[in-house]
């Protein structure tokens, strides 16, 4: 079959003057096809005529009309179940290399007979208009602290017209880390948009409202109002709607990849030494879109004179049982707060605790809801006092601050089952006192010696042994002259 181009050049060739035989030496063709190109004066392409027939037998011409039933009671069916259906109920009647042509029918099908589908609207951005964010999980990275693995999400920030972008580091989808991290991109990117669109988050957004629009946390919008920014969200389950994030999402982290790939090893020695790679990989990122984004900083609003610094702050009362209650997660406090008010001012990674103008304590915080965090520090000294309530505490197991130290107490548990308690609160008490870190050490070395890393073992083991016979005190001599002198009726009658 020729092609349209071969057939202009031979036409060309003839306008010239060249007879059929030299036309067709030129061209590579016979003479035969010269003359049968000439006499139609039409192209190959205009030649060609749509078969409408078949050239075989449709092998599935038996089961079509089953599988039209099929279609039209569940257009959500794949072509796969149909034909393993078909195959279960004909057996030896089709071959697997039929399903291909299977699914070329049920796609025809489709075509004429199936369901209309959801169409997309690509939408003209404009400078300085929209800001897109949401949190994204790193975890797939593989970034390790110190030899540790590190956990964490990252908040990501993204300007529609020029996709400059922005993160920050955090831990959970909570409304300290959306607003911090909202906070921060805003001050990397020096500019504040008209809108901001979020996805559903529930520190964010409520359930729909009568009319079928978003309703907005108060402290959403107070953070929205601040900022002058109007909110937004995109509907639930179509994350389309926020798809300059949604898709900023996947590049970056794909350039995350490929820069640890690049620097050989995903561990950094700090938290710091990370964020700063990942800051430093989002201004060259940002570099390549310095143009479009002259264009998006003019539009953009000034940010106020200082970040607003947003927490939630609640006065709470400690428990008798040394704990507070923090959006429905428990934490442990010093003894010394039991029964006293504090202020909690919660932020995105810590809570701060403050009695009256002073600051008293600072807490990690916890992601999720109905966790706890039990320091041993703060309850050991009323446990050794008290080893019974160890048996049956309902946090016994937060008391365990490595495996040894839970190894340590099998095996004291094996060794003395009825002073166990007794000993592991004592081991617990001497970890308080100086270095958990050696303790540790000591009941590790204990163990591989086959030893039982008792109190007294291992207090020996750090050199802290029992204490010597008490010092010899001379009895000193009595002076009373001096205070003789202090008494008028001495000085009178002397």
């Amino acid at each position: 079959m020729k092609r349209d181009g071969e057939i202009t050049l031979l036409i060309e060739e003839r306008r010239k003057g060249a007879s059929q035989k030299l036309a067709a030496a030129r061209t590579g063709m016979s003479e035969r096809t010269v003359r049968k190109y000439e006499q139609s004066g039409k192209l190959p392409s205009q030649m060609t005529v749509a078969r409408t027939h078949r050239t075989r037998q449709n092998p599935f011409e038996v089961d079509w009309p089953w599988v039209e039933d099929q279609l039209r009671h569940d257009q959500a069916l794949q072509t796969k179940t149909l034909f393993a259906l078909l195959c279960q109920a004909h057996p030896g009647r089709y071959q697997e290399s039929q399903l291909r042509t299977l699914q070329r029918h049920v796609q025809g099908w489709r075509i004429a007979h199936g369901d209309e589908r959801e169409v997309m609207f690509p939408q003209e951005h404009v400078p300085g208009r929209m800001a897109q964010s949401d949190f994204t999980v790193m975890n797939s990275l593989g970034v390790t602290i110190a030899g540790v693995e590190f956990a964490h999400l990252v908040y990501h920030m993204v300007l529609t017209y020029s996709n400059v972008e922005a993160v920050r580091v955090c831990f959970s989808e909570s409304f300290e880390a959306l607003s911090e991290g909202l906070e921060a991109c805003l001050w990397q990117i020096g500019g504040v948009p008209l809108l901001h669109r979020t996805d559903n988050l529930s520190a964010a957004v409520r359930d729909l409202d009568r009319d079928g629009m978003h309703d907005f946390t108060l402290n959403y919008r107070a953070l929205m109002d601040h900022y002058g920014m109007q909110p937004s969200a995109n509907t639930a389950g179509c994350a389309n709607q926020n798809g300059d994030v949604e898709q900023s999402h996947y590049r970056f982290k794909m350039a995350v990849d490929q820069a640890l790939r690049v620097r050989g090893s995903r561990d950094f020695g700090d938290r710091g030494s990370y964020e700063r790679f990942l800051h430093e990989l989002v201004r060259s990122r940002n570099l390549t879109r310095s143009q479009r984004f002259e264009a998006d900083r003019a539009a953009l609003r000034p940010l106020p004179s200082a970040p607003l610094d947003f927490m939630r702050e609640f006065t709470l009362r400690v428990s008798r049982f040394s704990l507070i209650r923090v959006l429905n997660n428990h934490y442990s406090v010093p003894s010394r707060l039991i029964g006293v008010k504090v202020k909690v001012r919660v932020r995105s990674e810590s809570l701060e605790l403050h009695h009256g103008a002073a600051h008293v304590l600072t807490l990690p915080r916890i992601s999720g809801r109905n966790q706890r965090r039990i320091d041993y520090r703060h309850l050991i000294w009323s446990l050794v006092r008290k080893p019974g309530a160890f048996a049956n505490y309902c946090y016994r197991e937060e008391l365990f601050p490595t495996t040894t130290f839970r190894r340590a107490y099998d095996a004291l548990l094996e060794a003395t089952p009825s002073r166990a308690d007794r000993d592991y609160l004592r081991l617990l008490h001497l970890a308080a006192s100086g270095s958990e870190a050696d303790v540790e050490r000591v009941i590790a070395e204990l163990m591989a010696a086959g030893g039982t890393p008792t109190f007294d073992a291992a207090r020996e083991a750090l050199g802290q042994s029992q204490s010597g016979p008490a010092p010899v005190l001379e009895k000193s001599a009595i002076n009373l002259a001096s205070y003789d002198s202090l008494i008028p009726s001495r000085s009178l009658h002397g």
